[in-house]
């Protein structure tokens, strides 16, 4: 994560600020000097960690204006950073229901590709994963397989443009994947219906995986909404 070092914590903590709507949309950050004292911290580093929120979307510079925070529209909320920290600030239902949209646009489809066009090598990674959450102990177990599961899914996808999605939303997944295991009954309730997913996929079932993986989901969104 990028506020490991000096520039990276600003950046984190100035991210924050704008994420949870403390600066808003079109309005101007304080002066240099000023964030430089509150964060006691160089011009030099100050600036590379505004660098940093402006490859993100977040802020622009100008001559004689300062810098500005961009529109929300411009943010780059899949940029991995940015959409960790964005989860940290953002209302929690509201935040959850969000990624659980884009995983139910997603994940159905990413599974029936799954089952067509997986490899012998993807498979493995998928059935390991499968593996490891039926022999889970305990929640974090659990999430780890359930996680590695879910990230195996898109890498068998064999779609170079969705197999990025992966790492992009992998730490805020793994949040989600634990809340909805700690609010289920049983950590492991919803171990048949990933089972019905991975299956599907092994046997070369398109249509199969997507429905399964379409139930699943909708058993989380009930979690979520509950």
């Amino acid at each position: 994560m990028i506020q490991r070092d000096l520039h990276g914590r600003v950046a984190y903590l100035l991210a924050t600020d704008i994420l949870r709507g403390d600066y808003t949309p079109e309005s101007t950050l304080p002066r240099e000097a000023e964030l430089m004292e509150r964060f006691r911290v160089s011009r030099t580093v100050l600036r590379e960690a505004l660098r940093t929120l402006t490859s993100k979307g977040l802020v622009e510079s100008r001559p004689k204006v300062g810098t500005r925070v961009r529109p929300r529209h411009a943010w780059n909320l899949l940029d991995a950073d940015l959409l960790d920290w964005y989860s940290q600030v953002a209302p929690p239902l509201a935040f959850a229901l969000k990624l659980q949209e884009m995983r139910e646009m997603v994940e159905p489809y990413a599974a029936e590709l799954a089952a067509r066009t997986h490899t012998d090598e993807t498979l493995a990674a998928l059935a390991h994963a499968h593996a490891a959450m039926v022999t889970a102990r305990n929640v974090d177990e659990w999430v780890r397989a359930d996680l590695r599961f879910h990230l195996g899914i898109l890498a068998a996808c064999s779609n170079e443009l969705l197999m990025p999605l992966g790492p992009v939303i992998e730490r805020t997944l793994e949040a989600q994947l634990l809340l909805n295991a700690k609010r289920a009954e049983v950590f492991n309730v919803s171990l048949a219906e990933h089972s019905a997913v991975f299956h599907a996929i092994r046997a070369r079932h398109p249509l199969e995986a997507r429905a399964a993986m379409a139930g699943l989901l909708g058993m989380t969104r009930k979690r979520i909404e509950q």
